[in-house]
This record gives structure tokens, C-alpha cells and sequence, in this order.
């Protein structure tokens, strides 16, 4: 007579198979809730200092402060929509895609300050 092959009942293998599912579904949330890395805080000029050192940086008010006694020009070079939707009264706009071919718009007796936030 030959041997029948031994197999588990269908209840034992419900309870094996759900709780792997139980265990990996648990490994995930874990996973999830970790929190990430957090980026490292950039100072407002360091990393534009660092990466145009030959260019001057201009605080507010010494911006205010030339353009009110017109010894500067205000120069927004972020796009046409984005100079549409605000910029500073008196500023021109000049996207950064177009400054090197319009710097002959620009009077270079005067400080030329350019902005783009």
C-alpha cells in the first residue's frame, strides 16, 4: 500500500500565510514611520556667497536706500509671468534667459541690482 503524503490541514496553513502578511504588513508601517533624515538648514546668503564670491550682495536697505536717491536700477530677472504677477514698483523686467543680450538696455552709470524672489 503505498504511503499517502502527509499535508497540512487548510486552517493551519491560513494561520502560517496570515501571519507572514501580519509580520511584513507590520515591517512596512515601521518603515513608513520613520522619520527622514533631516536636511541641513542653509543659511539665507552662505551658499550664494559661496558660489558667486566676485559678486556683491546688497542688504534690503542699501537697496532702498539707492534706488530711492537713484544712484540704482532695479532689475527683476525672473520670467514674464512671474514679473507680471508682482514685482517691486520701478523694477525692470528682464528674464535671466534674455540679460546677457539686453545689458545694453541697462545704464552702467548706475548699480544695477538684480532680484529674483
Amino acid at each position: 500500500m503505498p504511503r499517502r503524503k502527509k499535508t497540512l490541514p487548510i486552517p493551519v496553513l491560513l494561520t502560517i500565510g496570515g501571519g507572514l502578511l501580519l509580520i511584513t504588513a507590520a515591517f512596512m508601517m515601521a518603515l513608513q514611520n520613520t522619520p527622514a533624515p533631516a536636511a541641513p538648514a542653509a543659511s539665507s546668503n552662505e551658499h550664494e556667497e559661496d558660489t558667486y564670491p566676485e559678486i556683491p550682495r546688497a542688504t534690503l536697505d542699501e537697496a532702498k536706500a539707492a534706488v530711492d536717491a537713484g544712484s540704482a536700477i532695479l532689475v527683476d530677472v525672473r520670467d514674464a509671468g512671474s514679473f507680471a504677477e508682482s514685482h517691486i514698483p520701478g523694477a525692470l523686467s528682464i528674464p535671466l534667459s534674455e540679460l546677457e543680450q539686453r545689458l545694453g538696455e541697462l545704464d552702467r552709470s548706475q548699480w544695477i541690482i538684480t532680484y529674483c524672489t
